[in-house]
């Protein structure tokens, strides 16, 4: 009867991991079903039974020198993915599923068990943990009943050739057919090329077109008949009894071609169904790998020219990395200038790199710096690579520039007397600035204010005199600006005290008239009675009037009568080019 297990959903094959240099692989497991689900005609069904454990062995040569194993188990039902081997407990990593048309589930499971399997090395390996017996009886009927283990073991050898090895998995399924396109290759030599194949539920029993095409030729071996790929066998072992599970391995050497980047895997099925797990290509490629990154960088306040460290090396290769492999840089898709390498970088080695660039005026302050090891300025290449999709490394760049600022205006004051003034600059920071988040502080140099030392503390209530120069520094995260605006006064309207009473100790025992004095210089103040006599004259170096006369006829002496009295002020000031007028009242 045909195998029905699996297949509405999948999980496509893709590439899961790459190694170069001089490896190769090797599969090794066993399968937890006794015999064949499928019998040939004539026979009784078999049993419907399956193992909860079963072993394998690992055997590399003493020299042989293990990078990577992989753990996979597949079974009937909806997943056990906590299995152990050797005792030591496994979980899956990651989980395959699939559906098929009855509504059956099956499920696969995945785990890197490298270090497990580099501590115990060349041993036999028990499985187990791995118990189906109960979820296998609607299998049976379909002859769909499966489960088993395999692993896949990477491993280096310095005797062997430098080759590429890649590592694709998934779970899809056949029948009919399916096509699966091997990425991420690069042959440039043929020689001793193979594939290998996880498989599982292929039935030796079940003969009917299960072929497997890599590009578009038919492949078979003494083991894998053309028509029925499948038939639960181990290449390594050369066993035909791994029931309902396949560890294959092909030679492809005259299907794969130099040059190619893909192959094209074909499987067909008349009746049997087949899942497959894994696949693993061994290519003999002898290629570099440029690989740059991008390390410290230096630029400067409004500067366009900066310097940039890199790092240039060959690590997933099987070749040299020429001298003089050229480097690419951008600001955005702009073009900048570039570099070469100087030595041959040897597989895995690597070299450091420092250019100056300059960045152009069109480019904008915020850009994204691009390096591009082997490529020109129109992005073009001329070392072959095993990767060409990793030769780029992005940052994402920001020239530095002095922050920007509101010019401060002027500060005058008025003149309290020889040109000084009381200013207040408190709230100057805030109208300065125009980021938030700058600093402005004062001082009272520009050296200070360029080194930000000694900063003036006291901006409200300043008493000083003018004019005196403040300069402002505004700093923002990396870079600062000066500015300076002055302290300046002026000759403020004077303010009269229309009263005179003389007496000792009296506020108003002379004429006052605040502002005037130190502050109007050339002053003169004429002093007329009510009928319009000039009684009195002063300037800046005559005191106060004190209800005396000093010009015209004495009627009275020097003390003159109270009364009302008229001022001229005449301030001789370019401000003020009236005098000022007004009244006086002397009390006696």
């Amino acid at each position: 009867m045909a195998s029905t297990c699996c297949g509405v959903y999948s999980q496509d094959i893709s590439l899961y991991q790459q190694f170069n240099g001089r490896y190769d692989f090797v599969f090794f497991g066993n399968t937890l079903n006794s015999e064949e689900n499928n019998t040939l005609d004539g026979q009784p069904a078999p049993p419907c039974t399956i193992l909860t454990e079963s072993s394998a062995t690992l055997a590399l040569a003493p020299d042989d020198i293990i990078q990577s194993a992989y753990l996979y188990w597949a079974g009937s039902g909806t997943g056990d993915f906590d299995v152990a081997l050797n005792g030591q407990p496994v979980t899956a990593q990651r989980m395959f599923n699939i559906i098929n048309s009855a509504g059956l589930p099956c499920f696969g499971g995945f785990a890197d068990i490298t270090p497990q399997i580099i501590a115990t090395g060349n041993a036999d390996y028990l499985f187990t943990g791995l118990d189906l017996t109960s979820v296998i009886g609607p299998y049976c009927e379909r002859g769909g009943n499966f489960g088993g283990w395999a692993i896949i073991v990477v491993y280096e050898n310095a005797g062997l050739p430098l080759n590429q090895l890649n590592v694709y998995d998934g779970m899809q399924k056949i029948p009919p057919e399916i096509e699966i396109t091997l990425n991420s290759l690069n042959v440039i030599d043929n020689d001793n090329a193979k594939i290998g194949f996880l498989a599982w539920e292929g039935d030796k029993n079940i003969d009917d077109g299960e072929s497997l095409f890599i590009n578009g030729q038919l492949l078979s071996n003494g083991l894998n008949p053309a028509t029925n790929a499948f038939n639960g066998t181990n290449s390594f072992t050369i066993s035909d009894t791994l029931y309902n599970m396949d560890l294959d391995v092909y030679d492809i050497q005259g299907n794969i071609h130099v040059g190619d980047i893909e192959a094209k895997i074909k499987l067909e099925s008349g009746r049997d169904f087949v899942m497959i797990n894994a696949i693993v290509t061994k290519l003999n490629s002898q290629l570099p790998d440029a690989v740059i990154v991008i390390g410290n960088t230096e630029k400067s306040c409004n500067s366009r020219l900066i310097t940039v460290d890199y790092t240039v090396s060959n690590p997933q290769s099987t070749d040299p990395l020429p001298a003089h492999t050229q480097i690419a840089v951008f600001a955005d898709d702009v073009y900048i200038g570039g570099a070469f390498t100087v030595a041959e970088l040897p597989i895995g080695g690597s070299e450091d790199g420092t250019v100056t660039l300059e960045i152009p005026a069109g480019v904008p302050l915020d850009f994204t710096l691009r390096f591009v090891v082997d490529s020109d300025a129109a992005g073009v290449g001329s070392v072959k690579e095993i990767n060409e999709t990793n030769n780029t490394a992005s940052l994402d760049f920001s020239l530095i520039v002095s922050p920007g600022f509101n010019q401060p205006q002027n500060l005058v004051a008025c003149n309290e007397g020889g040109s000084r003034g009381t200013f207040d600059f408190s709230g100057y920071a805030d109208a300065i600035r125009i980021n938030p988040g700058d600093v402005v502080a004062f001082f009272n140099t520009e050296n200070d204010a360029s080194a930000d030392v000694n900063p003036i503390t006291i901006t409200e209530g300043v008493v000083t005199v003018a004019p005196r120069r403040i300069f402002v520094r505004i700093t923002n995260e990396h870079c600062f600006s000066v500015t300076s605006f002055d302290l300046l006064t002026r000759n403020c309207p004077p303010k009269v005290y229309n009263l005179v009473e003389p007496f000792p100790d009296n506020f108003y025992d002379t004429f006052l008239i605040d502002g005037l004095r130190d502050i109007f210089l050339n002053f003169k103040l004429s002093i007329f009675n009510r009928w319009g006599t000039l009684v009195w004259t002063g300037n800046n170096s005559k005191q106060d009037w004190d209800g005396t006369s000093s010009e015209g006829f004495r009627m009275f002496g020097k003390d003159l009568p109270a009364g009302t009295y008229f001022y001229i002020l005449e301030l001789n000031d370019p401000d003020y080019p009236q005098p000022l007028t007004g009244f006086v009242y002397l009390k006696k």
